[in-house]
């Protein structure tokens, strides 16, 4: 698949926008604020941001190491709690709900690849995928079979049973992949990658991301340094003053 191919999936060059469809946001972001203290100095990262996404949507966040892109990514994900402001799935502010309504809701809507796979060692690819659907409550044999769909799906059909050591960085993050999509989410959040993957295996891993973004209609954020891939999104959004400035072509 080339660049054109894949920027005409993504909104871009002409081609399908999701943010053209007449529906509300999956994803509302309300006046949401986040600072850290070091050495006795605060530290704003975001100052009363606002965000909409919609479902299918694509959106990368550029820039610099230590703009707060990962902080941004976190929330987004539920990993971490913003000081002040609300985040809003289909209109429910999920900083609302117990520690447990949480983590059963971002285990159900919301898959995570990170820059290292944080794959177990000791599990197979096929063992490592289910995962999600075990935590969920899946029965293991149902596990199994979306686990062996998915990786698939992610063109490891022949790796099933190998352990991470005996898989490429390339496997290994496809195997990633197949992990945050076994529970088909909502969203998706992507924190650099392919930062630890060559050309070959970082534009397989770009081609996955946007084909399967466009087959299950799932909202895609994607952190990267990488520009080819910040540019296969529908928006790019960088972060300067606490603030998410959008990015022109």
């Amino acid at each position: 698949m080339d660049n054109a191919q894949l920027n005409s999936q993504t909104g871009q060059n002409g081609g399908p926008d999701p943010r053209d469809i007449d529906s509300p946001p999956l994803i509302s972001v309300r006046k949401m604020s986040k600072c850290f203290h070091l050495g006795g100095t605060r530290i704003e990262v975001l100052n009363g941001v606002d965000l909409d996404l919609k479902a299918g949507e694509t959106l990368s966040i550029a820039g610099a190491s230590g703009i707060g892109k990962s902080t941004f990514l976190h929330l987004l994900g539920t990993l971490d709690r913003p000081d002040g402001g609300q985040l809003l799935f289909q209109g429910e502010d999920v900083f609302q709900y117990d520690h447990l309504k949480l983590a059963k809701f971002r285990n159900a809507s919301i898959g995570f690849v990170f820059q290292f796979h944080y794959l177990l060692a000791e599990f197979s690819s096929l063992e490592n995928v289910m995962m999600p659907a075990l935590i969920k409550g899946d029965r293991r044999q149902q596990a199994a079979e979306a686990a062996e769909s998915m990786l698939v799906r992610v063109g490891l059909q022949n790796r099933m049973s190998h352990k991470t050591g005996e898989l490429s960085g390339g496997e290994q993050q496809r195997v990633a992949l197949a992990r945050a999509l076994i529970l088909r989410p909502l969203v998706l959040l992507a924190d650099e990658p392919t930062g630890n993957l060559d050309k070959k295996n970082s534009e397989r891993v770009h081609e996955l991301l946007v084909e399967l973004n466009r087959e299950y209609n799932m909202t895609l954020v994607v952190v990267t340094h990488n520009q080819e891939l910040a540019s296969y999104m529908g928006r790019c959004v960088t972060i300067a003053d606490g603030q998410l400035i959008e990015l022109k072509d």
